[in-house]
């Protein structure tokens, strides 16, 4: 394994401290093993720290202005992606993730080595802040620390650390709108400048249709968007994927697991040495956790004591010493049996199940009292249906529709989508449904109504886009959260006909 960076000094041993955890987990990321991770996140370091004593060095002999740099953790992680693409140049790629080696040759990477107005906005705005600022912000937001940890490595009071974020976010904003007007624009996007700017300010304005339908097919603005907006779970996203660039998001993810760690998340509370517990929300916590376990088990071990007591039947179906009317029909056997004309249950969907069931059982009962009884239907068509995987009759037809699903951005819990329909059939009005496959929820729509029943959604037409020419296309966007998987959607259907996913 490669030998560890040698601090040179003791500044140099408190920022290798301090950054080696940050650099090593982001150059995991870039590698395919260990040993490459450990001999990328050595070189990024040294790199990273040829870098910021030559521009210390240039700050001391400059009476000017300070020349722009980034915070000391957000440098070395771009050390790692630059020496990155240092080893692709060189040969070594075979090193690096692959989805990496795709984005280093692809336009997403050479924005960070374009002029400065072609960078992302966030990369922009941050280094235009001062030192001591931009610090607070990534350690907050990025690194996840708690603002107790924050004042205490960046030495702030920590009584008044939450109102100095406060008002760091806002200066960051405002070096993100100022670098957004600078940029060079299309003329519709310099149309929706100010009204960007004028939703983005408030946590409960909503959101034009117009400006909605803009911001799921530009995609300057809606990195904007993410910048400006301070409120809600976008500004550490927008932070780690304008700064860092490939794996940003994934960096965010980890680093908010390392900060659970570093809390205590997952392991138990070590008490102090004179036997007293270090912080007593902690315990109190550890005794509320025990007693819903214990909790937890008296149900558990109810419920089987329930499930194994005899449960007998007479010829009339009532219990015996017992009223019939007293009896619970989850503990009888004899509703649970299908009958022999059932549809096996391994083909039979749930949706459907019960209802199923329930029309042989009352056949079975028919057939008992009446000898000469057969069943016209060996396998009948259930009875019931079930809004989240119903299909309309017309699902067998062919696919007359096509569906484009973009994922537009996506943020550690998170997404935004665009959803395109082309119809090859006039419509009166459209309704668009489909399935999620890792659970995700959807809580905002422009350009469509919608429901959701479990993982089923149904999106249908608003007031001024209901009619539809033949080989029209119509589109609608969406916000929703995930969690562990963000799969795309599938089962497209327009108007209960399937469509085709370009």
């Amino acid at each position: 394994m490669p030998d560890l960076p040698t601090p040179q000094d003791d500044t140099e041993a408190a920022l290798f401290s301090e950054c080696w955890d940050a650099v090593l987990s982001y150059a995991d990321l870039c590698t395919a093993g260990s040993t490459a991770a450990t001999e990328l996140a050595r070189q990024a370091f040294a790199t990273g720290m040829r870098d910021l004593r030559a521009a210390d060095g240039h700050d001391l002999r400059s009476a000017g202005r300070r020349a722009p740099r980034l915070p000391r953790i957000p440098l070395l992680l771009s050390a790692v992606r630059t020496t990155a693409a240092d080893w692709e140049t060189e040969g070594k790629g075979h090193m690096l993730d692959p989805e990496l080696r795709l984005w280093l040759h692809s336009d997403k990477a050479a924005r960070y080595t374009a002029p400065p107005t072609g960078r992302p906005l966030a990369l922009r705005a941050l280094r235009d802040m001062q030192q001591p600022d931009a610090e607070l912000l990534w350690l907050a937001e990025v690194e996840a620390l708690p603002l107790s940890v924050v004042a205490r490595r960046l030495g702030l009071d920590p009584a008044g650390v939450s109102d100095e974020l406060a008002q760091v976010r806002v200066l960051f904003r405002d070096r993100c709108r100022r670098s957004h007007l600078d940029a060079p624009k299309d003329p519709q996007c310099r149309g929706y400048v100010r009204l960007l700017d004028a939703v983005t300010r408030s946590p409960v304005a909503e959101t034009p249709d117009d400006l909605s339908h803009h911001l799921a097919r530009c995609a300057d603005c809606a990195e904007a968007a993410a910048c400006l907006r301070l409120h809600g779970v976008g500004l550490p996203a927008a932070l780690a994927g304008g700064v860092i660039g490939w794996g940003g998001l994934a960096y965010l993810e980890r680093r908010r697991r390392a900060a659970e760690v570093r809390l205590g998340a997952g392991r138990p509370d070590a008490p102090e040495q004179d036997g007293r517990e270090r912080d007593p929300a902690a315990h109190k916590n550890r005794v509320l956790r025990n007693g819903l376990l214990v909790a937890a088990v008296l149900v558990s071990l109810l419920a089987l004591a329930v499930s194994l007591m005899p449960f007998g039947s007479t010829d009339d179906g009532a219990a015996p010493g017992g009223d019939p009317g007293d009896r619970q029909p989850v503990a009888d056997p004899g509703s649970a049996l299908p009958s022999a004309t059932a549809r096996p249950p391994s083909h039979t969907p749930r949706s459907s199940a019960s209802a199923s069931d329930a029309k042989n059982t009352a056949d079975h009962k028919d057939s008992d009292k009446d000898p000469d009884h057969k069943d016209p239907d060996p396998d009948p068509e259930p009875q019931g249906t079930h809004t989240s995987t119903a299909a309309d009759p017309e699902t067998s037809a062919p696919a007359t529709c096509r569906v484009r699903y973009d994922l537009v951005n996506q943020w550690p819990d998170g997404f935004q989508v665009t959803v395109t329909v082309t119809t090859e059939r006039p419509l009166d009005t459209w309704r668009v449904a489909w399935s999620f496959p890792d659970g995700q929820k959807i809580g905002q729509m422009w350009d469509a109504n919608f429901t959701q029943n479990g993982s089923r959604v149904t999106a249908t037409a608003a007031d001024y886009n209901r009619t539809v020419p033949a080989d029209g296309t119509f589109a609608f966007g969406f916000l929703a959260t995930w969690q562990g998987k963000n799969a795309p959607a599938h089962g497209f259907a327009l108007n209960g006909r399937p469509c085709t996913t370009a």
